[in-house]
C-alpha cells in the first residue's frame, strides 16, 4: 500500500513538471527572420504585430501566427482574350510581398489562405484586362508592356491591402493552331516583299550608279575636248606640219611646173 502512495505521489509529480514546463515553454515564441507575428488573444487579433526574435506571451490564451514577409512566387496559368479577340493562353510568375505593418490586418480580413483568396483571383482579372488592349502579335512582341501594365494593374489593386508585387515575368503566350499557321504565313509574305523591295532597291541602285559613271565618262571627255581645243593655235599647227615634213618637195607627173623667181630692184634698174 505505502508502495502504491509513492508511486501516485511521483507520477503526480511528474505530470506537475509536465505542466510547468510545458506552460514555461508556452510563454515564449520565435518569429524567424523573413517573418512577423500576428497575436491572437483568445479569438481576437490583436493590432500588435511582433517583429523577428523571441517573445514572451500569454501561455493557452494567446497564440501567434507567423506570416511570410519575403518575396513569394506564384505562377499562374490562364486564358484570357486579346484585343482582336483571339484566345491567348498565358503562363505568368508573380513576385510579391507581404506589407510586415499591415501582416495582421491581411490575417483578420482574408485569413492566412490569402493567396488563393486574393491574388489569384486578381492576377487573373488584371491579365484580362492588360491583355485586352492589345492584339495578339502585339502581346508577343510587347511582352514588356504587358508586363509593365500588370505589375501597375496588380500593385493598384492589392497594396491598399498590404500587398505588393515587385516582378511579373510572362513566361509563354500561347495561342491557336490557326492563328499560329496564320501568323507564319504572314511572316513568310513579308520576308518575300521585303526581299522583292532590296531586290528592286538594288536594281535602281546599280543603274544609278551606271548612270552616274557614264556621266562622269561624257563629262571628263568634254572637258579634255575643250582643253584640247583651247590649246590648238595657228602656230602650233604650223609647227606640226614642219615637224612631219621629210625635206622633199612634191614629185608632180605630166606637167610643166612653173617657179616664179623674183628679181630684186637692182636687176631691173641695169636692163
Amino acid at each position: 500500500m505505502e508502495k502504491t502512495k509513492k508511486i501516485r505521489r511521483i507520477v503526480i509529480w511528474s505530470l506537475v513538471a509536465l505542466v510547468v514546463v510545458v506552460t514555461v515553454l508556452n510563454c515564449f515564441t520565435i518569429v524567424q527572420a523573413g517573418h512577423t507575428g500576428v497575436v491572437v488573444t483568445l479569438g481576437k487579433v490583436n493590432d500588435r504585430v511582433l517583429q523577428e526574435g523571441l517573445h514572451f506571451k500569454i501561455p493557452y490564451m494567446q497564440d501567434v501566427v507567423k506570416i511570410d514577409n519575403r518575396i513569394t512566387k506564384l505562377e499562374v496559368v490562364t486564358e484570357a482574350f486579346s484585343k482582336d479577340l483571339q484566345t491567348v493562353s498565358t503562363t505568368i510568375a508573380i513576385n510579391y510581398r507581404v506589407d510586415t505593418s499591415k501582416s495582421y490586418s491581411i490575417y483578420k480580413n482574408i485569413g492566412p489562405d490569402y493567396e488563393t483568396v486574393l491574388v489569384v483571383p486578381a492576377v487573373n482579372e488584371v491579365l484580362k484586362a492588360t491583355t485586352a488592349l492589345y492584339t495578339a502579335e502585339e502581346s508577343v512582341t510587347n511582352r514588356v508592356l504587358v508586363s509593365d501594365g500588370l505589375i501597375e494593374g496588380l500593385n493598384d489593386k492589392l497594396n491598399d491591402i498590404g500587398l505588393y508585387v515587385t516582378d511579373v515575368n510572362i513566361i509563354n503566350f500561347d495561342f491557336s493552331d490557326a492563328y499560329i499557321t496564320a501568323i507564319e504565313e504572314k511572316q513568310v509574305a513579308q520576308q518575300q516583299l521585303l526581299k522583292a523591295e532590296t531586290e528592286k532597291q538594288t536594281a535602281i541602285t546599280n543603274a544609278e550608279a551606271a548612270a552616274e559613271a557614264l556621266k562622269i565618262q561624257a563629262e571628263a571627255e568634254a572637258e579634255a575636248n575643250r582643253i584640247l581645243s583651247q590649246s590648238v593655235t595657228p602656230e602650233l599647227i604650223e609647227y606640226n606640219k614642219i615637224e612631219k615634213w621629210d625635206g622633199q618637195l612634191p614629185q608632180v607627173s605630166g606637167a610643166t611646173a612653173i617657179v616664179d623667181i623674183p628679181l630684186d630692184d637692182n636687176t631691173d634698174t641695169a636692163q
